[in-house]
């Protein structure tokens, strides 16, 4: 089986014995892409894409495009039929889709969207990406020239979508790091809508150097929320890119938040320490236990005071200042503003930390993760930066477990740490 060269001379051919390829769209030696009609009465104008029938992978393509062609979205391109078909001797697979009225590709040269149009872009995109990721698809070129609009509505391309077991192709900056080994998960359509986010409103793509794997240049010039959305897509590690649903709560208009009583004077950072949880039922035993102890302490001083502290008062009060454990840094979870202000009400997320008896974070782990999961990732990420003065026995330093539960709201961020004595 050779492998053929897609040519743009291939004009007047039928493929399968159905489709006439009326015009060259566009396309290289790997792929071609051919106005044709759809079969029936009415003519309808319809995309036909060929490309080469690999031997590994013709058989994976196909049944992928079979399972594609059940897909029905109002952001997705439709895919009609695809199958196999032979020109010079040359084996082909193709797929005929809707035809489109504008690409988004032939529109970035002679100028950059505005705000208000990438947001009216995006809204459909992240639709058509939840769509696809909740079927078992990964779409894998998320650009530009995949990025298409049919009867004045945003739609994404359906004619290469991937399934797991199908070998992902990466071809440059607009496919994640991990594409390289050949394997394409939902986090790559992130990383591709950052790089997109970013050209679209600069019509250039990001900078950035593979070699060193560090995560590409987001110009500063990009307006909010779209900088900090293209930021978080384009981590070089998958886990920590956002998710579609994090990226539309940044787009989400603020909505207004009632005022909480007796507001803190900086409502953006509250830090809160505490022992350990007190149960309400037993406050006034514990008070009057309080009360008769002190009577008890003040009286049994009063005979002492002549004679001075005994030797193992004065052990203890100098074991006193490090015998308890304490946090000594604390860090906040880095928030983009946008996520705040998609908060409505609270989010809350609890980080239980193993301290060992440096007073470093040897583990965290979620006690409770909450509702969201980039909120989840920002608070597991700061707890692990904190640092804890660790309580002593005899003298030496002992390992502890806190409990750091992170409270967002639109205001701000409040941390409250509690000693776990379990």
């Amino acid at each position: 089986m050779s492998t053929a060269k897609i040519r743009r001379d291939w004009v007047g051919r039928v493929i399968d014995g159905r489709f006439a390829l009326r015009q060259w769209l566009g396309g290289s030696d790997e792929s071609g892409v051919f106005l044709t009609e759809l079969e029936g009465g009415k003519s309808q104008k319809a995309v036909l894409k060929l490309i080469p029938a690999e031997a590994q992978s013709a058989d994976a393509q196909l049944a992928c495009w079979a399972r594609a062609e059940t897909l029905s979205h109002p952001h997705l391109m439709r895919l009609f039929c695809s199958g196999r078909c032979w020109i010079e001797g040359a084996a082909l697979l193709y797929a005929v889709t809707e035809y489109s009225d504008e690409i988004l590709s032939e529109i970035l040269p002679s100028r950059p969207l505005t705000p208000d149009e990438t947001r009216e872009m995006l809204g459909p995109i992240l639709d058509a990406l939840t769509y696809l990721h909740g079927k078992g698809f990964v779409h894998g070129h998320l650009k530009p020239s995949n990025i298409l609009v049919v009867d004045d509505q945003v739609k994404l391309s359906s004619d290469r979508f991937y399934l797991p077991g199908i070998p992902f192709e990466a071809s440059g900056v607009y496919d994640a790091p991990e594409a390289a080994a050949g394997n394409a998960f939902s986090a790559a359509d992130l990383w591709s809508l950052g790089v997109t986010v970013v050209e679209i409103l600069t019509q250039q793509t990001p900078v950035w150097d593979k070699a060193i794997q560090q995560e590409p240049v987001v110009p500063e010039s990009i307006p909010q929320p779209f900088a900090a959305i293209a930021r978080e897509c384009l981590r070089v590690e998958a886990e920590r890119r956002c998710t579609v649903n994090d990226v539309r709560a940044s787009l989400d208009p603020a909505r207004p938040v009632s005022p909480r009583p007796q507001p803190h004077p900086n409502p953006a950072v509250k830090i809160v320490h505490e022992a350990a949880p007190v149960k309400l039922g037993r406050i006034a035993l514990v008070a009057a236990v309080l009360v008769l102890l002190v009577v008890a302490i003040v009286l049994i001083r009063s005979h002492r005071s002549a004679a001075g502290p005994s030797a193992a008062e004065q052990a203890a009060a100098s074991q006193s200042p490090s015998a308890k454990a304490a946090v000594a840094q604390q860090v906040l979870p880095d928030v983009l503003p946008a996520a705040r202000e998609s908060i409505h009400g609270q989010f809350v997320v609890t980080v239980r930390v193993t301290v060992d008896a440096d007073g470093q974070v040897s583990n965290a782990a979620f006690d409770s993760p909450g509702p969201s999961k980039y909120f989840a990732r920002v608070s597991l990420e700061a707890a692990q930066k904190w640092r804890f003065q660790p309580a002593r026995v005899d003298g030496h330093p002992i390992p502890s477990v806190w409990l750091l539960q992170f409270q967002f709201t639109q205001a701000g961020t409040e941390v409250t740490s509690v000693l776990d004595a379990r």
